[in-house]
């Protein structure tokens, strides 16, 4: 589960963001100043955060230039009232990801969320496609299409790589039949659902240690499968 830190002084504000994010399915956590949330940041590990620019004891600005002195890469969004252009640069050139002008539309708010977690994770995955990734008994590469146990290499074809690495990107979340047949095969090659069920069964011998009581790739009933790492 994803997790946002929220900070800001408005307890009205605090509390709509909270229930609407955690609607959404992600952990939330408040900080009602600039210093309380600055202690949370160093202490713990977040996703994402929310960050009020006008704020008692620490402003968000201040907040952001800490955060970022101490190496905390995590992406920020910017919460204010202030809606001058100047800010906005300011906040972006001090390393925030993204920018919003109190009111603002939830919908508007909670795609931007998702579309930089999404940005986040892709970074993630290609940042570790020159690394070896261990998948079940596998290292595996994805740069190199190498794949190996700790005895020998593996043969992998170049769509179980690719199913792998789809997993990969996804992991521990459930992906259906119909997301690999789209993101993998595509819309001309007319695959069906049984194709996909066919590979899972072959890429399991080759990752699980008991093929036939998978515990990395999972069955989800009639939905699809999930990767768990």
């Amino acid at each position: 589960m994803k997790r946002i830190l929220v900070v800001d002084d408005e307890p009205n504000m605090i509390l709509g963001l909270k229930d609407n994010l955690e609607f959404e399915g992600y952990e939330v956590t408040t900080a009602v100043n600039g210093k309380e949330g600055l202690v949370l940041l160093l202490r713990e590990e977040f996703d994402l955060i929310f960050l009020d620019v006008m704020m008692p004891e620490m402003s968000g600005f201040d907040v952001c230039k800490k955060v970022r002195a101490n190496g905390i890469n995590t992406p920020i969004i910017f919460l204010t009232a202030k809606g001058e252009e100047i800010d906005k640069v300011l906040g972006l050139e001090l390393g925030a990801d993204d920018y919003i002008t109190k009111p603002f539309s939830l919908r508007e708010l909670l795609a931007r969320v998702k579309a930089i977690l999404r940005r986040t994770e892709d970074a993630a995955a290609s940042s570790n496609e020159e690394e070896d990734i261990q998948i079940g008994l596998l290292r595996v590469n994805f740069k190199y299409l190498t794949a190996h146990n700790k005895k020998q290499a593996i043969d992998l074809s170049h769509k179980e790589f690719e199913i792998l690495k789809y997993f990969y990107k996804h992991r521990n979340k459930t992906v259906s039949r119909d997301d690999l047949l789209n993101d993998i095969w595509g819309y001309d090659e007319n695959p069906t659902t049984r194709t996909v069920d066919n590979f899972i069964v072959k890429i399991r011998q080759k990752i699980e240690k008991e093929p036939d009581r998978p515990a990395v790739i999972i069955t989800v009933h009639g939905v699809g499968y999930k990767l768990i790492i």
